[in-house]
């Protein structure tokens, strides 16, 4: 692609396609730039276009968020595929892009800068040791929208290092960019705080020099999140006395009018703290001169500031640095008396955590942004979570004080809810929130709240105004303290009597028909975790039969949920029906004619525009625990879920849908393994031809569930696909596979599955050619993992055509070939073997190996056999080996594709148990004594005295179980 006027033209008509509510519009656009995206100069077409100030900016914009995604999907190039980018126009882009970035609109910078950031994942230091230069020159340009632009793109680029793991190479890299950045960085904090008192008077000056400032302290934190940097260390003074003053700065003309939006200083006075706060907990002893001055300081911040949710942020930051403060030993001091925690409770918890007019405009207007800060602990701070942060540490440390204090308060609450309840709600609310903040001591994600505070009965208190609150009559009423009640029977349901816990269903069931969509999205998350629980034996606490009374209500109420506006793609809702399916189990069966059509109704219409991952998830699954309940009484009834999927999923494979087609193998890999009939039906047939299509390879998400279709196709139809003349196109996806250290895994199951169970004839002429292509990846790029599957094959191998077959066709490749085998393969790696079934498959494998086969006895390969014997023993005997190749560290890592290509999700329902291939062999051991005791007399006493006496003993055990006597 030239870099022309013409192509320029074209490529800005797709953009502006992109952007077109018409899918049909908007669909074939994206597929277009998407097949040009690998031509040489299309990165650099797109930065052509997103820098010419006469194209519409809103089709720039598409072009600079294009370019994001392109450099997202393309940059980092995965083990064993072709580079996408020519190498020309990776060093062009590198050359161009920060000045483009700098000179451009604040819409284009972002997307720009973000660009920039993941080059710098994968290029920076090693590969685009220039970068930082190029920034730090531009400080000194005077231009605050250059430096903000500079100072953005260093704030994306170092923010990894607050949640990277200690490494070398991390080190390395930010020692690198300390020695350059450091000084500069320093300089301009301090140049900047300067000028805010140049330009004092100027409020658009101001503005942009104190988001400047915002985005420094930004900076600030990341370089120091690993570790205190030396440069830090000895340049604390200055950054701390700014940071200080920076608390106590007011600056009018930069207040905002709107509660809602933080402004600049609300920001800065925000990340300050955030910033002390990293140094009090990591860096105290050399934080300690300056700590008293920023309690002080951040106490009087808390006391000052108002209600309003700009200052959220603020006063969450300014909690934590408390909290922080308060569990350090050698601070405690500041806390334990009982006035300051008096005045503790009274001016900053207890108003923090009441229930302002802000958050009921929340938990009406804007429910899942509530629920996603409430129960799910979202990034988002709140004030009362920070509020109960600070009430956790304080307990921990001052428990009685803490509960003496509190108690009052309570008590006074829930008197004046008694008194007025309309009128009072919020002291209910208030007074439930101090006792689950109070009493929780140690808590987990899976099992709520497992340890309380002796001071506070739990179950009392539950019972006194938790369950009144939720039996009252109208399940709409209050909807605040509901939606608090259902959250404390789910936070405390580990501490709670399980009587209580599972008498209080028949209230969640209830209150699913509320039209607070919080509260029936409560209801159906705490019915989902009461279900979860485990007891003491690992199996659910909530059995089928205690719940046969309630199925009816309670599958009733989930899915009327899906109805109300709102909660049509509701993910807890979701998930509480895959558990009451999962728990209910066969008694599911009699709701299911009416309720499958409603869930393939919902697959019908998520699978038009897929936008709620977890929704999707549960859903499949739901379906796969269906098709498995039912089949397993039923296993006719595969017929009739195919019925009902066939056509919604016929519309996503032709739609190329890719959120959803790893979901559909896994399900139509399900129903074929459930067929009883060893045919497979004429529509799968139809489809088999597409699943060997090279295309769908690409998307790593497909690989793992297409490799277990192709499977349930060859355990079901080899005969129908050898009929289809097929075999080398499935010969053909193994060879892809087994060339790829990433997947050869998947490579080795489908090379398993065909020796299994196609005829020996039909595989012959191709043999030869796959074990040429074992000892090709063999030889030139050897992992552990490969080395593994590669025995665990040879041993199938012999399993299926016997020892004998196996060395003749190693041998035809190379004369002699199979004792370089015996002595790099099997001794060297045997120990590594993990999993069981792939343990026995290769105990007997090599057991054979030894008991079967005349040409191990013989010269040359005889003078294997003792050490080959001993491995094998060991192999029984000794514990797994876990070490690795060195190049194993070549893996790619997987989980960086995530977002930037759809991940493949294991339905857990879904999956099949491994089946044994060998269920006739009980005892591994007894295998090979029988086996020995076959060769002929005289041989064992000679082999026992080749091997140590360790093993010779072992191998003693297992002859005399199997009745065999050494002469």
């Amino acid at each position: 692609m030239d870099l022309t006027d013409d192509n320029l033209v074209t490529l800005s008509e797709y953009l502006k396609h992109t952007l077109s509510p018409d899918v049909n519009v908007r669909r074939p656009a994206e597929k277009f730039l998407e097949s040009v995206e690998i031509n040489q100069n299309f990165p650099l077409l797109l930065l052509h276009l997103v820098d010419k100030s006469e194209i519409n900016i809103t089709i720039r914009v598409a072009g600079a968020v294009a370019f994001k995604n392109y450099v997202k999907r393309n940059w980092k190039v995965e083990e064993d595929t072709m580079d996408r980018i020519h190498i020309q126009d990776r060093d062009a882009v590198k050359k161009l892009i920060v000045n483009l970035m700098l000179h451009s609109p604040d819409s284009i910078q972002k997307q720009l800068s973000d660009a920039v950031s993941i080059i710098g994942k994968y290029d920076f230091p090693n590969k685009w040791p220039e970068l930082i230069d190029q920034m730090v020159e531009k400080f000194n340009t005077g231009d605050f929208h250059v430096i903000n632009g500079v100072l953005h793109t260093a704030h994306s680029l170092f923010k990894r290092y607050r949640y990277e793991f200690k490494s070398d190479s991390l080190w390395t890299e930010i020692k690198f960019v300390l020695d350059k950045f450091a000084q500069p960085l320093t300089d301009l904090f301090l140049a900047t705080m300067n000028l805010t008192q140049v330009h004092a008077n100027n409020m658009e000056a101001l503005k942009v020099i104190y988001n400047s400032l915002v985005i420094l302290c930004k900076v600030f934190y990341s370089l120091n999140f690993q570790d205190l940097p030396e440069f830090f260390e000895d340049n604390m003074e200055a950054w701390m006395r700014n940071f200080h003053t920076l608390l106590h700065v007011d600056v009018p003309s930069l207040q905002t009018t709107d509660g809602e939006e933080a402004g600049v200083i609300e920001q800065l006075k925000s990340q300050v703290c955030d910033n002390v706060g990293l140094y009090a907990q990591k860096y105290d002893e050399e934080f300690q001169p300056y700590l008293p001055l920023f309690v002080t300081a951040i106490w009087n911040l808390l006391t000052s500031t108002g209600q309003d949710p700009k200052y959220d942020a603020l006063v969450s930051n300014a909690l934590q640095f408390l909290a922080t403060v308060a569990d350090r030993a050698q601070y405690r001091h500041l806390f334990e008396d009982p006035a300051t925690l008096s005045s503790i409770c009274e001016k900053v918890i207890i108003p923090n955590m009441e229930f302002r007019e802000s958050d009921n405009e929340l938990f009406v207007d804007n429910p899942e942004e509530y629920i996603r800060r409430d129960i799910e602990g979202s990034d988002v701070d709140t004030r009362r979570r920070a509020a109960c942060d600070l009430v956790k540490v304080l307990s921990k440390y001052f428990e009685a004080k803490i509960m003496d204090i509190f108690g009052a308060y309570i008590q006074v609450m829930l008197q004046k809810y008694a008194e007025d309840s309309s009128k009072h709600w919020r002291s209910k609310d208030a007074a439930i929130y101090l006792v689950t903040s109070s009493a929780s001591k140690g808590q987990t994600q899976k099992h709520g709240v497992t340890q309380s505070s002796e001071l506070v009965s739990i179950p009392q208190f539950a019972a006194q105004h938790i369950e009144p609150e939720l039996a009252k009559p109208n399940v709409n009423e209050f909807p605040v303290l509901k939606a608090d009640g259902i959250k404390f029977i789910m936070t405390f349901r580990s501490i709670l009597p399980h009587e209580m816990v599972i008498g209080s269903l028949p209230q969640l069931i209830r209150h699913l028909s509320a039209s607070s969509i919080v509260v029936h999205t409560y209801a159906a998350c705490a019915i989902e975790k009461i279900f979860a629980l485990r007891g003491v034996d690992n199996l659910t606490i909530v059995k089928g039969i205690d719940i046969s009374s309630l199925a009816a209500n309670l599958l009733k109420g989930l899915f009327a949920c899906m109805n109300i506006s709102g909660s049509e793609e509701n993910e807890y809702v979701m998930k509480a029906i895959m558990r009451s399916f999962g728990i209910l189990q066969e008694a599911v069966v009699p709701y299911l004619a009416d309720l499958l059509p409603k869930l393939t109704e919902k697959l019908a219409i998520v699978s038009r525009n897929p936008s709620r991952p977890n929704f999707n998830h549960y859903l499949f699954e739901t379906l796969s625990l269906s098709i498995k309940i039912v089949c397993k009484t039923n296993p006719e009834a595969t017929g009739s879920f195919e019925q009902a999927l066939f056509p919604i999923f016929q519309g996503i494979l032709q739609q190329d849908i890719p959120e959803f087609i790893p979901y559909v193998f896994q399900i139509l890999a399900l129903l074929l393994e459930l067929r009883l009939t060893q045919d497979i039906p004429e529509p799968y047939m139809a489809l088999f031809p597409c699943l060997l299509s090279p295309v769908l390879f690409e998307r790593q998400a497909n690989i793992h569930p297409l490799i277990r279709l192709l499977q349930a196709f060859i355990s079901h139809g080899s005969n129908q696909i050898v009929a289809q003349d097929k075999t080398s196109a499935l010969l053909g996806v193994f060879q892809k596979l087994i060339a790829s250290k990433a997947n050869d895994h998947e490579g080795f199951l489908l090379i398993q599955s065909i020796i299994e169970h196609f005829e020996p004839s039909i595989l012959e002429p191709y043999m030869r050619q796959v074990f040429v292509l074992f000892f090709q990846r063999l030889s030139t790029s050897k992992t552990t993992k490969f080395v593994k599957g590669l025995i665990v094959f040879f041993a199938y191998y012999i399993i299926r055509y016997s020892s004998s077959s196996l060395i003749t066709i190693i041998d035809q490749i190379q004369p002699q070939m199979f004792g370089m085998v015996v002595e790099r393969v099997f001794i060297t790696d045997l120990q590594k073997i993990s999993g069981e079934v792939e343990r026995k498959v290769v105990a007997v494998g090599i057991s054979n190996l030894l008991i079967d086969c005349p040409a191990m006895l013989e010269a040359p390969y005889n003078t294997y056999y003792p050490r080959l014997l001993a491995k094998l023993v060991e192999f029984f005997e000794l514990p797994q080996d876990q070490s690795l190749l060195p190049e194993d560290n070549a893996f790619p890592e997987l989980d960086d594709a995530v977002g930037y290509q759809v991940g493949y999700s294991q339905l857990i329902c879904a999956r099949n148990p491994r089946k044994d291939p060998l269920q006739n062999i009980g005892d591994i051991r007894l295998h090979l004594a029988q086996g020995l005791g076959r060769l002929s007399p005289g041989h064992l006493p000679g082999l026992l005295g080749q091997i140590s006496q360790a093993n010779a003993n072992h191998l003693r055990n297992y002859l005399q179980t199997a009745g065999i006597t050494v002469a």
